[in-house]
């Protein structure tokens, strides 16, 4: 079995409120993930042999509010980051829970199985200079670069093998200026279903989400949760009958735009394909790499 990892930053299981934009909008591929039910912290949990859904903690019995640089980490090592340093920390990852990124990773795990693995996301240029100069990595690419797996740039978008962090490649031709094509959260979608048939282990990243909930402007939540829907949907539709297809955030964000902050909400934890059963014991968010590791020992 292979696994297809989608990390969404910034979201949580919120309130059915105005200030909940899963409550004010319909998002098939979110409904869908729920069990068809809204995407909220009133959904019920969905225990099926393919299908698994459950609102997991993130403060990991911290005080403060979870911040991305501990959850990204608990969530990607299975270690409990905040609770080592003592406090919440982002964006980046804290000097005292970098080792866990550096030998503990998902990525890490998996390759010493034998598993091949792969990040989906592709940075431009000026990403690794700016980088390169601070010394300053995300939790993802910090990871995926001290397991020796290669960094994507602009050479694999256009060669269709890689995905920007936006999914439709919009931002990089408008923003910075690049010739690549514009592609629908559809094809996008394909695109990392046709790599998966060549790797173990996936991994995409969504950070718009997480930005958005800082905006706290509605209609950018709802073009930002509106295209990563599509995506999501197109692979719970297409994905192949032995890929464990696992999607889960660090911490609340987006799901209350009334407040400019990270949120004290459970995350969504979803698992939909053959894998499913392994996650019935999460809890937490450091659960999830423990578990995905499970199904790909299961090949």
């Amino acid at each position: 079995m292979s696994v297809i990892f989608l990390f969404i930053d910034g979201v949580g299981l919120g309130e059915e409120s105005r200030s909940n934009p899963f409550y004010r909008q319909l998002y098939k591929g979110f409904e869908a993930m729920a069990g068809d039910q809204t995407f909220s912290r009133q959904a019920t949990s969905v225990k099926q042999p393919d299908h698994f859904f459950k609102a997991v903690d993130a403060c990991l019995d911290v005080e403060g509010l979870p911040q991305s640089g501990t959850g990204q980490t608990a969530l990607f090592t299975g270690q409990n980051a905040p609770g080592e340093i003592g406090k919440h920390f982002g964006p980046f990852p804290h000097s005292g829970i970098k080792p866990f990124l550096k030998q503990q990773s998902l990525f890490h795990k998996a390759k010493a199985l034998g598993k091949q693995c792969r990040f989906m996301n592709a940075y431009p240029d000026i990403f690794f200079k700016k980088a390169e100069k601070r010394n300053r990595w995300s939790c993802t690419t910090l990871m995926t670069k001290s397991a020796d797996i290669p960094l994507h740039t602009t050479k694999e978008v256009k060669e269709g093998k890689a995905l920007t962090a936006e999914i439709t490649q919009q931002a990089w031709r408008d923003q910075l200026g690049l010739e690549v094509p514009e592609i629908s959260p559809e094809q996008a979608a394909d695109r990392l279903l046709a790599q998966s048939g060549q790797y173990d282990l996936l991994l995409h990243e969504y950070y718009l989400t997480d930005k958005a909930g800082h905006s706290q402007e509605p209609a950018k939540a709802n073009q930002i949760l509106g295209i990563y829907s599509r995506f999501l949907w197109h692979l719970m539709q297409h994905k192949p009958e032995n890929t464990t297809l696992v999607l889960s955030s660090d911490h609340g964000n987006i799901e209350d735009l009334s407040v400019k902050t990270h949120t004290l909400n459970e995350v969504p934890l979803f698992v939909h394909g053959p894998g499913a059963p392994l996650f019935s014991g999460a809890q937490n968010i450091t659960d999830v790499t423990p578990a995905i590791i499970d199904v790909l020992k299961k090949n």
